[in-house]
Order: C-alpha cells, then structure tokens, then sequence
C-alpha cells in the first residue's frame, strides 16, 4: 500500500522552526520588509529543510522571481572551473541576474539542496554540472525546477548544454595517432564503475574510437586515472604510468591540469617533449598556451557556452512546460609545440 503524501509545509511550520514570526518569514519571503542577515539566514535554512514552496499566485510574491540563480560545478579549484564561472556570472549579470555559486564532487546531495531552494524560490533557476547521472538529483527528483545541465552527464529530464567529449577525445587521439604515435597513454581513463564520471567514461570510448578505427589494440595498462583531476593527480597518473614499465610514445589528458602535472612528471624523468613522447590536454585554459612546451588541447568557445546556459535557463524559467532541449557546441584542436613532432618513444 503506498505511504500517503505528507502535507506541504506552510510558513507557521517554517516560523516554528526558524524560531521566527510567520509575519517575518513572509517578509523574507517577500523582501518587501528588510530582515537582519541572522534571522534570514535562519528562514532560509528553515524553508530549505521542510522543502517549503510558497504560493507566489496566491501571494504574489515579487512576481515569482528572486533574481537569483545558483550554479554548481564539480571541482572549484580548477581552472577551468574559474574560467567558466567567470563567463557565466558575466552573462548573468548582463541579463540582471545574481549568482549562487556551489561545490559538489564530494557531496552530491549539495545539489538537493539547491533543488529544495529553488523549489523554495530562493533561486530562479539551476545550473548543474553533475559528474555522474546515478548521484545526481537529475536521475531521482520527483519534480525538477527550472534546471540546466552542462557538461557530459547524459539524461533527458532538463536543458542540457553540452560539446561532443567523446568526438572530442578521438580527435585529440587521431591528431597523436596522424604525428606517428602508436603506444598511447591515457590520463583520466577509469572503468573502475564506483569512481568512473561521465567525463571519463565518454572521453576514453573517444580514445577507444581512434584507435579501433587505426587498426590500434586497446591496452589497459597505459590507461591510468588519479583523483582529483588536478595538476598534482596528473603528476602522481604519470609517475604511476612509468611504474608499470610500458613503452608509450603520446600521451592523451583528459583535462589540462592532468596533462600539466603530467608534463611536470615526465620532465622530472629526463622523458623530453615532444622528442620522446607528445602530449594533448583538454579544456584549453589560460595556462596551457604557457607550459613548456606549449600545450595541445582540445579547445571550445566558453563565453558560447555560458550564454547557451543562461539562454535555455530564461526560457525555461519563463515555461517550465516546453519539452526539454539539448545543445551541442563545436570544439576543435588547437595544434601546439607539445604535438610538433614524431615522438621516438619512451622505453623503460
């Protein structure tokens, strides 16, 4: 027998809790009245814990709308993180919109949160970068507010923004393959299902795609992961990778912190690049145009992608009915001195 729904929290239930009037949560509710920064606080952890909804047509609460979104990434100490939160607090704040910003690798339901906020109309709308489907509020909440998803995670239940990781991956991969590699390592490869990411899994079937299509066997041992996708994870991939002493003579990143930590590794070995052994990145951030040598990586157009993020937000903040929309944004290959070459190869 199914359970009966339990009753829709109301703002005495919220007052209750936040210790509070109900004439003050109306206020923060509102914000016609100001309210001291501890009591709404308070209110507002109050409505985030009872997933509290008021009723804007009833009430007419400032048209429905706070002004606020909330985006939420994976990893905020990366630097592509910073150069994509920056695009997209710039794109918002052109269409007078304030940003809530959240980290959530580590805590997924950090994005529950957020859901019960915007549900709350403590934000507007979401954007989410989950790093898996199976953790993400996407795959189990029973009704999604006005929600973006960027990035790799697959699904059908929100807006989605997007450029083609795994097309992306086999193209980094036929570029190694075209300088005469043979022996190609990945970092960031995973098919270790309790840690493998969405990223991961589509950036690796790229890899695979290349090297079927070269007539190229997959081999397992040059495929390493190391978390966090950092410059010191990549670092730590690579000393890893010659542990096993393989020959490898390209090495296929799957961010550019991982191939930067990589390059720092194989120096550190006296493995020259690209003389020995080449190297592409993906993301092309600020500092992979300064590395030495200069980086490979697979490039895409973020400010784009920003605005393709806040557009489909608006939208569907103005009608939440519309059937959901996926956007695919090109990429390309910015060719560097880490790839000008014909690698010899390393061998332990």
């Amino acid at each position: 027998m199914t359970a009966p729904t339990p009753p829709r929290a109301t703002m005495k239930d919220v007052a209750a809790l936040a210790g509070v009037s109900p004439k003050t949560v109306s206020n923060v509710v509102t914000g016609t009245i100001p309210v001291r920064e501890e009591t709404r606080l308070k209110v507002e952890a109050a409505m985030v814990q009872l997933d509290f909804v008021p009723n804007l047509s009833a009430r007419g609460l400032r048209n429905g709308r706070s002004g606020i979104i909330a985006v939420a990434l994976p990893d905020l100490t990366t630097a592509f993180s910073a150069e994509l939160l920056h695009r997209i607090v710039e794109a918002a704040h052109e269409r007078g919109l304030a940003v809530q910003i959240e980290e959530t690798a580590t805590e997924p339901e950090r994005e529950k949160e957020l859901v019960s906020r915007a549900r709350a109309h403590l934000v507007d709308g979401l954007i989410l970068n989950p790093i898996r489907l199976e953790d993400s509020v996407i795959r189990y909440a029973d009704r999604l507010p006005p929600v973006v998803v960027i990035g790799e995670v697959e699904q059908n239940r929100a807006d989605h923004v997007r450029i083609d990781s795994r097309l992306a991956a086999a193209d980094a991969t036929r570029h190694v393959l075209s300088r005469g590699a043979r022996r190609v390592a990945v970092i960031g490869a995973d098919d270790d299902a309790s840690i493998a990411t969405a990223t991961s899994r589509l950036r690796l079937e790229g890899v695979h795609d290349a090297l079927r299509a070269a007539g190229i066997a997959r081999d397992p041992a040059l495929e390493v992961n190391r978390l966090p996708w950092s410059m010191s994870g990549g670092a730590e991939a690579a000393r890893a990778l010659l542990a096993r002493r393989v020959e490898f003579d390209a090495i296929v990143a799957f961010t550019d912190s991982l191939a930067l930590g990589a390059l720092h590794t194989l120096h550190e070995h006296g493995i020259r690049v690209p003389d020995d052994v080449i190297v592409t990145g993906f993301d092309d951030v600020e500092f992979s145009k300064y590395t030495a040598p200069a980086l490979t990586s697979v490039a895409f157009d973020r400010q784009a992608f920003a605005v393709a993020a806040l557009g489909l937000l608006e939208t569907r903040m103005g009608d939440r009915s519309a059937p959901p929309r996926a956007l695919t944004l090109s990429h390309h290959l910015l060719e560097r001195a880490s790839t000008d070459g014909r690698p010899s190869g390393y061998r332990p």
